[in-house]
């Protein structure tokens, strides 16, 4: 009886501890998930507040600040973006200083990043910009900070982010630090990094000038950008930009033969610092005048191109300042960085503005003689020079044994080819004195990017807007301008460098003497800039910025003898040339018209090849029909588009099949705007050498034999992956987009990943259309890999007009409501209102967060 009983009492409890376990394991699950979500009712003290501050938030989650001082305005700033996107934040000022095994722990792929970064000592540089900055940016930027650390410190980790708590299941120990000015500053090193150097082709080249001579390497790599067949940014009617005539041309392309252009290999990290793929990144802004809208005031646009990530690089936030001294009040809305205080994009009072990136020059490699006698100096002008020394200790968050090394760096820049590690035997040999390379980077000298920041969000007019623009150095961004007095302008800002006359800039130079050392940089005043253009618009989509003549009105005002080219390599214009087309076809423009013409799929690309493969011979009547449906096509890349499919896989197989064996296994071509130019220029070349397949014995194949392969191929492809009937393709179901946070979104474990995670989300567009849902060839599929990461409208007639959308949503944490919210609306071009007026934000706010005062 006894045994029996035992037995039914088991019976009983057994299930009973299995719901407390597992009520018990949900409970844990829900507060570890839930724990860093941040209030956003109610009030709250803050520590640093002189006043108190309203923080109001609409359905979507966007704040809008409104405080009676600019301290307490950007100190709130600090506290909000800390609640919504502290992992963001944190993640990135490791990945700018170099640290982010702090944060993972030790990882052989990591390494290499990690000693890299700390090589290009960007938060050395950021540290010395401090000095740069007048009172009025240090005092914002100072209680920016200290809005961040009045939210983070005090709280455990696993407040903060769920982040924390899963590396710590790990054994990762990640100790929250103050957040610091220098934090901010460091980030812009690694945007800077993302939008400029890493398209850097000067160590590509110079293999492939050794492997393939300058001929056909300049054919593929610096292929002839079309001028006067697509439209530039700065447009003939608009030169010159001071009195001088212009009478003659420059382009400077050749490289001199005195320059040595060896090879050089694996010195340039190729790692996405903040998302996805950022290589041949781009971006779209357009102004008009009222002259060509239907309100008879400007319109602006802006959707830039960045790597995709979850969360949105982008932080949507809206900045009220109401003095109670009297002064005049500031609003600001827009967008900005999670690390950054201020407003990047958007508008206020009085002006609107959008960015683009420009893409210049601001880079060289130059190679470095070491004095074999002493590995810490280097031959300049026939003298040796010392070089300055750093240690740095890479500390790893798994408690591994730190590593430490040692930094050399020269007048020119750091070497950044020390300390490669050893791929056989994992060591890191230290100094490289066989082949050792400087880089040369405008990011590298302390700049006043937040400075420039200050003053363009209280510009209030053209003059007020330049003058702002003067302290934004690098990166170099095409900034498109309305205000409220109908005017419309563009200027290009940044430290644009003079190289000698012989100096291309393409390959890395001699850096033993001052032959090939920067001339200093282009004036200001005669960077590209335009107020009012007759035709009524400005498009900029990362093409060419200027005509040719430019250079030679550069030359008369600076002097002949020096080479004043911006930069060989640009976009190839085929979405600056739809935007302009659209432009002039959708006139007179509304709040609509612009987000049909940010919503178009069309690529150019394809609709110029179409002729060649309409005059192809196929043996085969299936692929010939298939290429006469082809023709049918609208050349528009919509998410149910059948042939855009069809394209897609024959594209995809056209520029593997034409570059790919000559190219050879270390470099995979991508298939965007230069192959595309390439590409089409080579049509009207069917005999030449690079329409030989060279893995092909005793045949030498041409233009049609490879477009007839290459159709073939992409036919069968595009059969493999979607069916027999060609009616049921739809090129959404090969092109998707999927949201990826860093680090947990790529472990490798589902479970975490599909925490962190959004996708795949089926999408429309392609690389080079408006709507530029970019895809690599060498990828292997058609993923997303960059992206408009926010689409805004601002009609400068009536702010509260204005539309915007962006990529994920505005908080960080997985378990937010507003983590993914806006996904489904930036897939199907939707849009939600850009708040202005205080009206308009009380009647849309959902959440209300009072600051006050107080420890």
């Amino acid at each position: 009886m006894k045994g029996s009983r035992t037995k039914k009492v088991i019976r009983i409890v057994l299930p009973v501890v299995v719901v407390l376990a597992l009520i018990s394991g949900y409970t844990w699950f829900y507060n570890l998930t839930r724990a860093p979500l941040p209030q956003h009712d109610g009030e709250l003290r803050a520590a640093g507040l002189n006043d108190t501050v309203e923080i109001l938030r609409d359905e979507w989650g966007i704040p809008h600040i409104y405080a009676s001082n600019m301290h307490d305005l950007f100190f709130a700033q600090g506290y909000t973006q800390a609640q919504d996107r502290w992992w963001q934040m944190e993640f990135f000022r490791h990945v700018g200083s170099g640290t982010i095994e702090e944060l993972v722990g030790k990882n052989s792929d990591l390494l290499a990043a990690d000693i890299f970064l700390r090589s290009l000592g960007w938060r050395h540089v950021a540290e010395q910009e401090v000095a740069n900055y007048d009172h009025e940016a240090l005092a914002h930027a100072q209680a920016f900070t200290d809005g961040v650390n009045a939210y983070i410190m005090g709280r455990d980790p696993g407040e903060l982010a769920l982040e924390y708590s899963i590396l710590g299941l790990t054994g990762i120990d990640i100790q929250i630090e103050p957040w610091t000015l220098v934090d901010s500053l460091t980030f812009a090193k690694v945007m800077a990094w993302e939008l400029g150097f890493r398209g850097s082709k000067e160590e590509l080249r110079s293999t492939l000038y050794e492997l393939l001579g300058q001929e056909m390497t300049d054919q593929w790599l610096t292929t002839p950008w079309p001028f006067g067949e697509k439209p530039t940014i700065i447009q003939p009617e608009d030169l010159p930009i001071t009195a001088s005539t212009l009478t003659s041309q420059v382009n400077n392309t050749t490289v001199p033969p005195e320059v040595d252009t060896l090879p050089i290999e694996n010195i340039c990290l190729d790692t996405h610092l903040t998302s996805g793929d950022s290589s041949g990144l781009g971006s779209n802004n357009w102004v008009v005048s009222g002259s060509m809208t239907a309100s008879g005031m400007p319109l602006l646009a802006n959707d830039p191109h960045l790597g995709i990530q979850m969360p949105s690089i982008w932080y949507q936030i809206g900045l009220h300042c109401q003095p109670a001294n009297g002064e005049s009040p500031q609003d600001i809305a827009g967008f900005t960085f999670a690390a950054s205080p201020g407003i990047i994009i958007g508008h206020n009072n009085f002006i609107a503005w959008g960015v683009t990136n420009v893409g210049p020059d601001v880079f060289d490699l130059y190679r470095i003689r070491v004095n074999p006698d002493n590995p810490l100096q280097y031959e300049w002008n026939g003298e040796w020079r010392d070089m300055t020394l750093y240690e740095e200790t890479i500390h790893f968050g798994d408690g591994e044994e730190p590593i430490t090394i040692q930094v050399r760096e020269t007048h020119l820049g750091p070497i950044i080819n020390d300390n490669q590690i050893n791929e056989e035997t994992g060591g890191i040999p230290g100094f490289n004195n066989e082949d050792p390379v400087a880089l040369r980077w405008t990011a590298l000298d302390p700049g006043t990017i937040t400075q420039a920041i200050v003053k363009l969000n209280k510009a209030t007019n053209w003059e007020e807007f330049r003058g702002a623009l003067q302290y934004w150095d690098v990166p170099s961004q095409n900034f498109v301008y309305a205000d409220v007095e109908g005017n419309i302008g563009y200027q290009t800002p940044g430290r644009i460098p003079i190289r000698a006359e012989n100096h291309s800039g393409l390959l890395p130079v001699p850096g033993w003497t001052d032959e090939f050392e920067w001339q200093g940089f282009i004036p200001y005043d005669d960077l590209p800039r335009v107020l009012n253009p007759e035709r009524g618009y400005i498009v900029t989509a990362n093409q060419a910025l200027v005509p040719l003549e430019y250079y030679d009105q550069l030359a008369q005002e600076l002097g002949e003898g020096r080479n004043y080219v911006i930069s060989h390599e640009w976009n190839y214009g085929y979405r600056g040339q739809r935007i302009v087309e659209l432009l002039k076809e959708k006139a007179p423009h509304t709040i609509a018209s612009f987000q049909a013409i940010q919503g178009d799929n069309k690529l150019i690309s394809a609709e110029e090849l179409m002729p060649y493969l309409a005059s192809l011979q196929f043996a085969d009547t299936e692929l010939a029909e298939a290429r006469d449906w082809l023709l049918e096509w609208d050349c528009q890349c919509n998410a149910d588009s059948p042939q855009a499919a069809l394209y897609a896989e024959f594209w995809a197989k056209l520029v593997d099949n034409l570059y790919s064996d000559q190219l050879g296994e270390e470099v995979q071509p991508d298939g965007d705007s230069r192959e595309m130019w390439a590409t089409f220029l080579l049509m009207e070349e069917p005999d030449n050498a690079w329409w030989d397949d060279i893995t092909t014995e005793n045949v030498v194949e041409t233009r049609d034999d490879i477009l007839v392969r290459s159709f073939r191929e992409g036919y069968a492809n595009t059969i493999a992956a979607l069916g027999e009937n060609r009616n049921d393709w739809r090129w959404s179901e090969l092109h998707t987009a999927t949201f990826v946070s860093n680090p947990l979104g790529l472990s490798g474990i589902g479970l975490i990943e599909n925490i962190v995670n959004r996708g795949p989300f089926a999408t429309s567009g392609s690389t080079e259309t408006i709507n530029a849902n970019r895809w690599t060839v060498s990828s292997g599929d058609f993923t997303v890999s960059s992206l408009p990461s926010m689409r805004m409208i601002v009609d400068v007639g009536d702010f509260t007009q204005s539309v915007t959308v962006h990529t994920t949503g505005e908080s960080g944490h997985p378990y937010s409501q507003h983590y993914d919210d806006m996904i489904d609306l930036w897939c199907n071009m939707e849009y939600y209102p850009m708040l202005w007026t205080r009206e308009q934000v009380e009647s849309a706010t959902v959440n209300r967060l009072i600051l006050n005062p107080g420890d």
